[in-house]
């Protein structure tokens, strides 16, 4: 199974950090961030990945190459100007052939076990076509995204937050053009009204790096508990 890394964002909310430094590069707990999904990722025996790039997309390639000292093989999906989510899917599919596939967001530091997702990812189908891992809503995004409810996404009740992880079915993104600008939530609108996207509540630790300040915490919390070990 294959996995798509979402790297491609400008990362405004970061900045001036990400003037001169693309996001999935920016130091926390030792190591670029990126390097962490990554390793998350071989753990659980997922080492066929793609990485979506824009924003300063030399550096990261020079980073991280054919993925290769990572233990990993790693291909590169170059955007002229970043596509959003779902239109960075698309632009990505010949990439990432026919079957379902795992996509994470670069900026996402969690222990999430991404075999459980490899493992669910293998029954979705063109008519199940999205597995979304939600959150408890942090203080910064505290309306949530979706609801939900015995295993199924809907919009109605108490909603958690999407933590830019899931595994999907190439059927969902099929219509979007490529090269066109599409959001993932206009892409889950209609399966998630016609009760076809399945979910599940992560307890585990979960962090939205999106600011120097969030970056910075995280960063002290890492070396603290490694520096402890």
């Amino acid at each position: 199974m294959k996995a798509l890394i979402l790297a491609a964002g400008r990362g405004e909310r970061m900045r001036p950090l990400t003037d001169n430094t693309p996001k999935p590069l920016l130091w926390v707990g030792g190591k670029p961030l990126i390097l962490w999904t990554i390793a998350q990722l071989r753990q659980a025996g997922i080492v066929d990945l793609v990485i979506n790039i824009s924003h300063l997309a030399e550096q990261i390639k020079n980073e991280l190459g054919d993925g290769a000292k990572f233990d990993v093989s790693i291909r590169y999906s170059f955007e002229h100007e970043a596509l959003e989510t779902a239109g960075g899917i698309a632009w990505a599919l010949p990439l990432l052939d026919e079957r379902p596939f795992l996509v994470v967001n670069s900026d996402v530091f969690s222990d999430y076990n991404f075999s459980d997702l490899r493992d669910l990812a293998q029954r979705l189908t063109a008519n199940r076509p999205a597995h979304l891992v939600l959150v408890d809503n942090p203080d910064h995004h505290p309306q949530g995204d979706f609801a939900l409810r015995e295993g199924l996404l809907g919009m109605e009740g108490a909603r958690l937050t999407f933590s830019g992880i899931g595994a999907y079915h190439p059927a969902m993104f099929a219509a979007i053009r490529r090269g066109e600008k599409a959001r993932l939530a206009e892409q889950l609108a209609k399966p998630i009204a016609e009760g076809c996207v399945s979910g599940e509540h992560f307890h585990g630790e979960w962090n939205d790096v999106g600011t120097p300040q969030r970056l910075a915490a995280l960063d002290a919390r890492l070396r603290s508990r490694y520096s402890a070990d």
